[in-house]
């Protein structure tokens, strides 16, 4: 093996021990990069590193991000969550389980509107989850479906981690909205069919709300409330995700106009201030630069990865994985499962997945196919003890009675599920690739 290539793998190593260490991941990957990258080739490495550096604070499409960012948590900070939950709540609250079931729409409800998965859990966990217990929820249903739900948001467009895997796969972040679809909903109603079976085979884990509580507000009153709630955060969705799927808007266009659109529904609120506008506008480019220096610090990382042969290291690697396309995509698969546990899907996405990428292009895959089963299986990410970021989130909010085995406990039946919705996108392509085709994209 050549001394290039044990450097290439020196890298990576070096690479993990730091992350373990607790260093920042920016700092990780700017630290290696430079170091082996400038021990194997020299100092031509800082010639190349400032045009790519330049490609991604230019890229366009990358505007969206922070804009995004925006407006999730402004519609966080806005409470927009706890009406949802609230009306909709009431008008499932006679079925075994409907609060639990609310709980999961408007998951869906804010991941389409935001994207922002931390916004999102901190959220549910703050207006769900001493409700749904002290009504006699079990703490491990509680906080399961509260977590499953708020990461929804990572695989529902428009979905930060769809237009980082657009920018990494070379994909339009249409056609990735377009693709991340059906598989959202179908994740999003595979929790809730789970939630109804539980009903029905454990009916005292999840009682239904009692009948004077329900009887206090008319259906009349009920149905005008939940089109007051409901229509405005819908008209977002529609606004944001119709714009960029039907092709009438790009990207950072129609995130700009979700921006706008959370403003405007702050103030419908009235819940629209100028602290509240201040706190948002800091928290979005405190996030927006987290993610753009791991974005700017990867550039380096990558040249030197590359220029040492790691590209070649693993194609030779993936060659002698048994089963062809097929167990490589397994094995790709397996390997995000277990990084899950450790690490962020930000790190996995910049690190693991370029390494791979270019054997999945040289054999002919669908790369739109490839980037969604990578996002319902980064989604785990969220979830897998003792790292996932949604139990922390969660933990950090939830009432003292609640311990962190609960919320492992809790989550468990959800990981399973998102693994048998990888299993689905990976049998059924086309629950991917059907709606990008139908449109054109």
């Amino acid at each position: 093996m050549p001394f290039t290539e044990f450097l290439a793998l020196a890298m990576i190593g070096a690479f993990f021990v730091m992350l373990m260490a607790g260093i920042p991941v920016a700092i990780c990957l700017a630290v290696t990069g430079f170091v082996f990258g400038y021990a194997g080739f020299g100092p031509m490495l800082f010639n190349l590193v400032p045009a790519r550096i330049y490609g991604v604070i230019t890229n366009y499409t990358l505007l969206a991000l922070p804009l995004f960012i925006f407006m999730g948590l402004m519609l966080e900070r806005s409470k927009i969550a706890e009406q949802l939950l609230d009306v909709i709540g009431l008008a499932m609250g006679g079925i075994r389980g409907g609060m639990a079931l609310a709980i999961i729409i408007v998951g869906v409800l804010m991941g389409a509107a935001s994207g922002v998965v931390g916004a999102t859990v901190v959220t549910l966990g703050l207006i769900a989850l001493a409700p749904v217990l002290n009504r006699g929820y079990d703490k491990g249903v509680a906080t399961g479906v509260i977590c499953a739900s708020g990461t929804l948001g990572q695989i529902i467009p428009p979905s930060l981690v769809l237009i980082l895997l657009a920018d990494i796969m070379g994909q339009s972040v249409g056609t990735l909205f377009a693709a991340a679809l059906i598989p959202g909903l179908l994740l999003s109603g595979m929790f809730v069919l789970y939630i109804i079976v539980l009903g029905l085979i454990k009916p005292g884990s999840m009682p239904p709300i009692p009948q004077a509580e329900r009887d206090a507000i008319s259906g009349g009153e009920l149905a005008v409330k939940l089109l007051q709630v409901v229509a405005p955060p819908i008209a977002l969705i529609f606004l944001v995700l119709g714009s960029i799927i039907g092709g009438v808007a790009a990207p950072t266009e129609a995130a700009s106009m979700g921006a706008l659109g959370s403003i405007l529904l702050a103030a419908f609120t009235g819940r629209l201030t100028y602290p509240m506008m201040r706190e948002v506008v800091r928290a979005s480019f405190i996030a927006s630069a987290m993610v753009f220096m791991i974005l700017i610090f990867a550039q380096p990382f990558a040249l030197a990865f590359r220029g040492l042969g790691g590209e070649r290291l693993v194609h030779d690697a993936f060659s002698m994985v048994p089963g062809g396309l097929d167990g490589q995509i397994l094995f790709l698969m397996i390997l995000i499962f277990f990084l899950g546990f450790f690490l962020e899907w930000i790190e996995i996405s910049y690190i693991a997945l370029p390494l791979f990428l270019p054997v999945f292009a040289s054999a002919g895959a669908d790369l739109t196919w490839i980037a969604i089963l990578v996002a319902v299986n980064l989604q785990m990410s969220f979830l897998t003890p003792p790292f996932g970021w949604a139990l922390f989130f969660l933990k950090g909010v939830a009432p003292p009675g609640v311990t962190t085995l609960d919320i492992y406990r809790g989550v468990v039946p959800f990981i399973a599920i998102q693994a048998l919705a990888v299993f689905m996108v990976y049998l059924f392509p086309g629950l991917a690739t059907w709606l990008p085709e139908a449109i054109g994209w």
